[in-house]
This record gives structure tokens, sequence and C-alpha cells, in this order.
């Protein structure tokens, strides 16, 4: 790839975050109100896209956004104000904007005629305002004429890949540019700063159409250089972004009065996505190779061996932080993402005939962007059926005793190491009844079933079920569920529905920050090795039998300090065999909380400590399994499972025959009471 090559894409890349920023910002538009920060904004969004296209001579961008940019100019002033169908406009001209960026970057020319009914409406905006005079713009008066030119770039303007050649090419197509370059500045080699920024340019362009039309090639890059304009007609400066003094440093530096002090800017680089990816799987390489040698020498080092432990110490910690680090950088906020939703409420709503309102909460919870690229199509569906089969129709709310405008809410926030997105609505809600005899119809259950309300709710994961009366070209509540069900799953995680009916309904998704490493403790069951998230453990207990219940349903609760809660026991639940292995003589009960709050009791044979694991995926390898999240390379080679909490905690209790293993007392007895016996941990209970 040569060098123009680079600065197309990054002018690419920089178009996809404007273009984003725009449909943010202009969603919120409303007729009858002057947001000025919100029309600046869409405004240099425009400005931008075509101060870029013109420097790359993409001809049909440019002619399009300098239209656009007019009326821009135009709301941006209070020249005119929006009226009613004015914001739909600009949405509509923001996509048309968007397809041809997508046009020039693909290579392919975009449809003949593509722009033309937008351009007409645009245009048909500049004409009179409704007193009949004509709209006067806050720009200066332009006159064309000859101009002298003196640009010094800072070494920022380098950083955020900009190129002097770029605009120098954009100045010769205004008029007759001649330059000249002073290199003065430069210092001897031996004190070159790569990064730096040493030339200065003076250049003379005659036959320029007007000095506005210079600015506007400046005006990408105008805090990043300092920049002298004069009219050789009258020797007056018409323009001076920043003036450099005798010391050649700008006036804003300075901190004359009446100069604004430029405000401090993040330094940030563009990094493939590729290399960040390829740098976290050689992280995660060096974890276990880390994890890997200290298994090995931990055979060799005992306490004698205090410095070599320290350097292992040291390693560890070392590598922790390096993993941490790596990690972060694929850590991104969840607003770009968030901020696609408003305009696809607010087209919705329109079709819909539906008054909606989107709230947005935990915009910067900062999830792995391997999550957040798999995320928008699951939300898009769960947000249109909110809107087409959750809310009710304004006549109907008001019936109901519900204000007019419903309400769509999304949310997000960490919890026990994972991430809960939300999506509710204020609607209907589902009705347990229509939704039982929908299934019962549907052959999904039997005739006379009794199910739990959550059982009764999770039908509406299932292919094909649906309670709609009729099938939208918007959504059908259940028609394409089970596919974002399996789709969430994919990602290590799950999605859970609680609904009232007459009040709404919450779709709820868990999902893991990241899908790279993980924080563990690792337990022995029959001789096998697990990983449990240690961010979901609570505490480990060994309990007496006295503590213990027998279900009817086969099986086993447990009660500490007035909670009562349901035991899984790992050996049972993961189909294990203690042929020839030795029982232990306490068995430990693990408490750990899931997703939404809920206490469950594993049951291992041992903990054997806490380790930081690497995650690889079970279903792109093999396939997926019930309680099983993932997969891990330990210290010893070995690939160890990762236990899904929530998956094990969802499994139906083993009613397996035969003979169990009992839970011991503390001298090794075993208890003799006369009472059930639990067929799931094979423990006589009081």
């Amino acid at each position: 790839m040569n060098e123009l090559d680079q600065f197309r894409q990054t002018f690419f890349e920089e178009c996809d975050e404007l273009l984003q920023r725009f449909e943010a910002v202009a969603t919120t538009l409303a007729a009858g109100e002057h947001d000025v920060e919100g029309l600046n904004d869409i405004f240099r969004t425009v400005h931008s896209i075509k101060a870029g296209a013109g420097a790359f001579r993409f001809s049909r961008l440019v002619t399009y956004s300098h239209e656009f940019e007019n009326v821009m100019d135009l709301l941006r002033a209070g020249t005119r104000m929006l009226q009613p169908g004015d914001p739909d406009i600009i949405v509509q001209a923001g996509d048309i904007l968007a397809d041809l960026v997508n046009a020039a970057r693909s290579g392919v020319e975009a449809p003949v005629g593509l722009e033309d009914d937008m351009l007409a409406t645009l245009r048909d905006m500049l004409g009179p305002v409704d007193d009949g005079e004509t709209p006067e713009t806050s720009d200066p008066v332009e006159k064309s004429g000859d101009f002298r030119i003196k640009f010094r770039p800072h070494a920022s303007m380098y950083a955020s890949a900009n190129e002097p050649q770029l605009l120098l090419s954009a100045l010769a197509s205004l008029g007759d540019l001649t330059t000249e370059v002073d290199c003065s500045a430069i210092p001897p080699l031996a004190k070159l700063e790569p990064e730096g920024s040493y030339l200065t340019w003076t250049m003379v362009l005659r036959g320029a159409p007007s000095d506005q039309a210079i600015r506007e090639v400046f005006e990408f890059v105008e805090d990043d250089c300092d920049l002298e304009i004069t009219s050789l007609d009258d020797a007056a400066p018409t323009a001076e972004l920043q003036a450099v003094g005798e010391t050649g440093e700008s006036s804003a530096s300075l901190g004359g009065p009446g100069v604004k002090q430029a405000a401090p800017q993040t330094t940030s680089i563009r990094v493939d996505l590729e290399r960040v990816d390829r740098l976290v799987d050689m992280v995660g390489e060096l974890v276990i190779a880390q994890a890997m040698a200290l298994e090995s020498l931990s055979e060799f080092i005992d306490i004698r061996h205090v410095r070599q432990l320290q350097a292992l110490e040291d390693l560890t910690l070392r590598t922790r932080h390096l993993q941490e680090g790596v990690m972060a950088v694929r850590m991104q906020p969840l607003k770009a993402l968030f901020a696609r939703f408003p305009r696809t409420v607010r087209d919705l709503s329109k079709k819909l005939g539906k008054d909606v309102r989107l709230e947005l909460e935990g915009e910067s919870t900062e999830v792995d962007r391997t999550i957040i690229e798999e995320l928008s199509d699951p939300l898009t569906h769960m947000i249109r059926n909110c809107m087409d089969h959750g809310l009710e129709t304004p006549e109907e709310r008001l019936e109901a005793g519900k204000p007019e405008q419903g309400v769509v809410k999304l949310t997000a926030e960490h919890r026990n190491g994972r991430i809960l997105i939300r999506v509710s609505d204020d609607g209907r809600g589902l009705n347990p009844e229509k939704m039982l005899k929908k299934a019962v119809e549907n052959g999904l259950v039997k005739e006379g079933a009794e199910l739990s309300k959550e059982e009764i709710e999770a039908l509406i994961f299932m292919p094909g079920f649906s309670t709609a009366n009729e099938v939208s070209d918007v959504s059908g509540r259940g028609v394409g569920m089970d596919v974002v069900r399996r789709n969430i799953q994919k990602l290590g995680g799950r999605v859970t529905l609680d609904s009232t009916f007459g009040k709404g309904s919450t779709f709820t998704l868990a999902l893991p920050l990241t899908l790279a490493v993980l924080d563990g403790m690792l337990v022995d069951v029959a001789g096998e090795r697990y990983v449990v998230p240690l961010s979901t453990i609570l505490e480990t207990v060994c309990p007496e039998p006295n503590q213990l219940r027998a279900m009817p349903d086969g099986g086993t609760v447990m009660a500490i300090r007035g909670e009562t809660m349901r035991l899984v026991d790992l050996c049972d639940a993961l189909n294990l065999s203690r042929d020839g292995k030795p029982e232990p003589l306490r068995k430990l009960v693990v408490i750990v909380e899931t997703e939404f709050g809920r206490h469950v009791g594993l049951i291992v044979d041992e903990l054997l400590g806490q380790q930081q694991v690497v995650i690889k995926s079970l279903e792109a390898n093999y396939h997926a399994v019930s309680g099983v999240a993932g997969t891990a390379i330990l210290g010893d080679g070995r690939v160890r499972l990762i236990l899904d909490i929530d998956g094990l905690a969802a499994l139906p209790p083993r009613t397996s025959a035969g003979p169990q293993p009992r839970l011991e007392n503390e001298d090794g007895r075993q208890d003799q009471q006369e009472n059930s016996t639990d067929p799931t941990l094979g423990v006589q209970s009081a």
C-alpha cells in the first residue's frame, strides 16, 4: 500500500466516525427549535467530508456536500429556522452523503441520479425565506483575486495523518499557484526529531475564486497549523487563523488578550484491528507459557529459594499488567453502538404511527470490540419488536391510562465481571394465558401442562413461536427471537425475558466483558480439574448434614444464615465417574452468584487455587455443551473446561438410581439418619 492509499484509507475511516456522529445528532433535531450546537456539529461534519473529498478529487461527493453545507450554514446562522419536515430532510440527506462516501470508498460509481432529487430539495431550502428577503450567511463577503498564503503545519497535523501535499494540490485546483518552502528551521541531524515539524510554505495563488475558498481548504486542519492569508489587491490580511509572532509562536500560545486558548487534545493513533488481534493472541499465548513455566518450576523451588520465588512473582505480576494493558486497547464504549438506535426509533415511529421516546443509559460502559460488533443485529431486532408489538398505539395507551408517548429504554451496566444490556418498553406486555394457549395449539406444549411464569415467557425464544395476530414487515414478536438467542449464546452469553401483562417487557442480555481472558478458581471434581469464574464466587463452606434438605423433584437445597439455595453436584451434573477414585472425606460447596443475583452452591472435591486463563471457544472447535462456557489451556498443558454458572443452575436435577456417595462428618463417619436420600448428591438429609 503506497502513501496515497494510506491517506485515502484514513480519510474514509474519519468519514465513518463523522457519519456516526452526524446520525446521532441529526435524529435529535426538531422543527421550530434552534439547536446551535447540533447544527454546528452537522455543518462541521459535512464540511470536513467535503474538504477531504476535494483533496482526493471525488467530484460528485464534493458537489453534493457543498450544497448540503450551504443549507446547514443557513440553519446554524439562524437565517432559516427548521421548518416541519426539515429534520427528516437532513437525516435523508445524510443517508445520500453516506452512500456517496461508500461509492467513493469502493471505487464504483454511484448510481446515476442518486443525489439529484435531494440536491433539488436542498436548493429549494436555499430559496427566499418567508419574509421574501434573500438569506444572508454569516460568512464574510467573498472576493476573488490574488492571495499570499503562509502555512506552517504543527507536528499534530502529521500525527493525524494529514499530508501538506494534498492541501497544496487542493490549492492548485483553485488557480495559478507558486510555492516556496522555508527549510531554515531544520536542525542538525543529531538534534532532528522524527516527529517534529520544521517546514514553512509561502505561496502565491492568482485567480482564486475567493478567500473563502482558500479557507475551506485549510479548515480541515485549522487547529493544527499556523496560517496567514493576505489579499495582494489591498495588502491587508483577510484571514488569520493563527498569527505567528516574532518568536515563531502562535498568538494562542502566547496567551494575548482576546485570544482563546486552545483546548488540550487527546493524542491517538489508528491501528489496524488485525494487528491488535494478533497482539492479543500473542499475549494470550504468553499467559499460557508463563503458567506452564510456573507449573514445571514449582517442583524444584521451595521456601529456601527466596530470590527465585520473588522473580517468579514479579514475572507473574508484570505479565498480568501487560495482559490488562493489551485488553484495554480492545475495550470500547457502547456509545457508538447505541448511537445507531435513535435513528431506528425515529423511522419506525413514523412508519407505525406511534409516538415513541428512546432513553439511553450506560453508553460509556466499555466492552470488548468483538462483542460490540455482534450486538447490532440482536439489539435492532429487539427494539423493533418492542415498538411493533410491545407498545400500544396512542389511542390504546390513552384508553389504558398511560401517557400517549411510549418509552423504549436501552441500558448497559457491569455486574459480576459481565455486561448486562437491557431493552425494555412500557407497553402491553405478554399475556401468559394467550402464550400458553398458542403453544398448545402449535404442539409445543402438551394439553393441560402447568408452566411457571418464567417457562411461559421462555416460549418466545422457540423457533417460529409468535403471539402476533398479523405478521408485519417490521417484526413479529417471537419470529426470529430464537436467532437472537443463538447469536447471543455464540458470544458466551444468554438472553432472558421478564414481562408483566399490561405494563411492559424487559429483555436482558448477559455477556462476558471480553472473549479473551478470565480470572478463575481451579476446582477438582472426581479427579478432573475445572475453572469456575472468580467473579461469580461469593464464599466456600463445608455444610453439615442438618443444613441439607432433599426436594421432591430430586434436587437438594442448603440452608445457610437464613437463606436457602439449590445445590448442584458437579460430579453428577458433568456425568463424571468415581470408579477407582477415593471419596473425599468432606465435600466443599462453592457458593456462586448468577448474573441475575440468584445464589447457587456447587459441590466440589477440592479447591486448587486461583489462576488467570485464556478463553478458547468450545463451540467454534466442537459444539455447545450445557453448563460449559468455554475451555482453557492450563499450566500442565491440558485443556480444561470453564464452567457456565447460569447454565449449571438451569440444568434439571438428576434422578439417577443406584448407590451414591454420602456426605461424611468430620470424623469420617457416615450420617445414618433414616430419612430421604438426595439422588443428586447421594446425601442422607435430615
